[in-house]
């Protein structure tokens, strides 16, 4: 029975270098690899030896015979992509090994962001070099947008984590979260010129955690977020907001957005609370979804279906959802379902709207209506909730170059540049912060090793400067600047707190939502 890859691929892609006969496409070098959501398997090649599940860091891995019932779809999926890509054929492909030139001892790496970006950029460096690593996170809590970001109904996809926590506990990685990097000194931040002068290079991997607006009138109201709101909300994020939803109102949400997180958040959202209760959604949002009970979400999208953003895989796994039905309109000029009264209490849908876009939201005092176009005809949508999940931009850091108008820091190949334009010697920026939103934990996995190497090239050819500080002097200056520093064994015990709360309810963790829980648990102090 062949094996089959599900929706929880993260294309870490470890799993195509220990297949013997080079089923899973698309390999690394091929089209569609970043782009595509999950690899696939070739049921007609696949000598069913399991290697791959065996390297697979999230789980997402199993025979046929074994899928249960709402990933079967995986095994159309995988065998259709061999349908569609006929020129994609197995075999054997010549192996090419990095070459490893020798390097000066007693290199100093820091990593800022503890994500897949992050990640993976900290395993390159400890496979590649001797380097000694400090990785630096804002919050107490290591994972970035896999911790923050990844639907709670996901949970396998998380457990990349599990790799990257291999790596932290290497003797010459040292953990400091709590930390931030910044201008504000008198905040506590450390400051990215200071990071320079202590470290032979400093890779920025700090995601794009800001959202684009709509510019619509209403988008304001209260009512209106973004999808990074709402996510980082029901992730638990420490200081997220919860949205506004009158316990009375008309059960239904807008989301604008056709990409992978419309479909996350309109899949939380439209879920029964009692599927969520199972998984580490916060307790905020669990309490408010049971308490208000959205039971339709319209999605918006200025395009047809076939200009969607989304997966197909992420697509057909909305099919599955118990008790749930998927409506799609997709006529430019066709005329648009009622949805001018609320939804009914008695039916859950996913709602496409196609060639759809919005004009404004409207209310008195808070949203109760999206007013949208088709075919230049505008049409009243009742809804409690607008959510724009239209694309991400990056936070400036003080003290580092920023280009407002692209939301990213500017580099050329992950160099960060100055604004002059020239390079800036040791200091790196990768993934998301670099290139923009696009691209998932497998596309972050090759930027993190092209941009490593980008490094090593620099310090075999002399174009970083070696810091002046000595090797203590960091930890040093961390502990001068403020004690609420949280290292592995705090991050460790953070952990286990939350496992333990989780065990006692039937779910994987309950996760604090507040930054001084999780410094009590750690055993430190706010600072």
């Amino acid at each position: 029975m062949p094996y089959v890859i599900t929706q929880s691929c993260c294309s870490d892609a470890g799993c195509v270098s220990v297949c013997p006969v080079n089923c899973i496409h698309p390999t690394p070098d091929e089209r569609g690899f970043g782009t595509s959501d999950i690899l696939h398997i070739d049921p007609q090649v696949c000598i069913d030896c399991g290697a791959c599940a065996d390297a697979c860091p999230v789980n997402a891995i199993f025979p046929a015979d074994r899928l249960a019932p709402r990933d079967q779809i995986f095994i159309e999926i995988n065998a259709d992509f061999y349908r569609r890509n006929p020129d994609i054929s197995s075999g054997w492909t010549d192996v090419v090994y990095p070459d490893l030139p020798r390097l000066p001892d007693g290199l100093r790496v820091a990593v800022v962001g503890t994500g897949p970006s992050g990640g993976y950029a900290l395993r390159t460096i400890l496979n590649r070099t001797q380097a000694t690593v400090t990785v630096i996170d804002q919050l107490p809590t290591p994972g970035g947008l896999v911790r923050a970001g990844v639907a709670p109904d996901h949970p396998s996809t998380k457990d990349v984590m599990k790799t990257f926590d291999i790596l932290y506990r290497d003797p010459k990685v040292t953990m400091a979260t709590n930390v931030q990097v910044g201008a504000d000194v008198a905040a506590g931040q450390i400051t990215p010129a200071e990071l320079a002068a202590h470290f032979d290079a400093v890779f920025y991997a700090v995601g794009a955690s800001q959202s684009r607006s709509l510019g619509i009138p209403g988008e304001d109201l209260p009512g209106s977020t973004s999808a990074t709101e709402l996510v980082a909300w029901y992730n638990a994020v420490p200081g997220a907001d919860g949205p506004q939803i009158p316990l009375d109102g008309t059960g239904r949400a807008v989301v604008v957005g056709t990409g992978n997180v419309a479909l996350d958040v309109a899949r939380i959202l439209v879920s029964p609370p009692g599927e969520l209760a199972a998984t580490d959604i916060a307790d905020r949002a669990l309490a408010l979804l049971r308490e208000q009970n959205i039971h339709e979400v319209v999605l918006l999208g200025r395009r047809g279906q076939d200009s969607a953003a989304y997966t197909a895989a992420e697509y057909r796994a909305l099919s599955v959802i118990p008790g749930v039905e998927v409506i799609v309109h997709d006529e430019a000029a066709g005329a648009l379902p009622d949805l001018s009264a609320p939804a009914d209490p008695g039916n859950r849908r996913i709602v496409f709207l196609f060639h759809t876009s919005p004009v404004r939201a409207t209310g008195d005092g808070r949203v109760d209506s999206v007013i949208v176009t088709t075919g230049g005809r505008e049409h009243p949508i009742a809804a409690d909730l607008l959510v724009r999940s239209i694309g991400y931009r990056s936070a400036p850091i003080g003290g580092l170059p920023f280009d407002e108008q692209t939301g990213r820091f500017p580099n050329t190949d992950g160099r960060l540049l100055a604004e002059s334009g020239a390079v800036l010697p040791g200091v790196y920026v990768r993934g998301w912060a670099a290139r923009g939103s696009t691209g998932g934990i497998g596309a972050n996995k090759l930027n993190a090793i092209d941009v490593v190497e980008k490094f090593i090239d620099d310090v075999v050819e002399h174009r970083i400067q070696r810091p002046a500080a000595g090797p203590e002097a960091f930890d040093a200056l961390l502990r001068q600047r403020h004690r609420g520093v949280v290292g592995y064994r705090g991050i460790r015990a953070i952990d286990r707190r939350e496992r333990e709360q989780g065990q006692r309810e039937g779910r994987p963790r309950v996760k604090f939502t507040e930054v001084s829980e999780m410094l009590s648990a750690a055993g430190r102090r706010k600072r």
